[in-house]
């Protein structure tokens, strides 16, 4: 069943720009991955698995469209961080281990933060007319 905020979420995503959908795909992570936490906490096992699940898809699809011919040595850091959440989101899974998302949760809001700070650099330059159109430089089109 389709409901208007099933609409409002479609729209959202289908109009924001490419800088947008990469903090929402952060967004997303960050949640799933704390809501996961949680569950790990309340022994809800299989909840704990899903939302681990959720948050893994997200970084790997991250990490699926790094463009290392245009990002260079910041691509292939961003990838390297990505393996090691991927590996701290397995060990969280098996081991029930809270400071493995701890882990995950502390890279991937760093990362959300710096995306965020550079966007906003990019925005105020491009207000002032001094930068070109943004072109995320280690992500291709998300």
């Amino acid at each position: 069943m389709v409901t208007a905020f099933n609409q409002y979420q479609d729209t959202q995503v289908t109009t924001a720009s490419p800088e947008k959908i990469l903090l929402m795909l952060y967004d997303g992570a960050i949640n799933f991955t704390r809501i996961a936490r949680e569950k790990m906490e309340q022994g809800d096992v299989a909840e704990k698995a899903r939302f681990i699940g959720k948050g893994l898809a997200i970084v790997t699809e991250l990490m699926n469209t790094l463009n290392h011919d245009v990002g260079g040595e910041m691509s292939k850091r961003l990838e390297q961080l990505y393996i090691y959440i991927i590996d701290e989101y397995t060990a969280a899974n098996i081991n029930n281990s809270v400071k493995s998302l701890d882990n995950v949760l502390k890279i991937l809001s760093a990362l959300r933060e710096t995306w965020a700070e550079a966007i906003e650099i990019w925005r105020k330059e491009r207000i002032a007319g001094g930068a070109p159109e943004l072109r995320l430089p280690a992500q291709a089109a998300v």
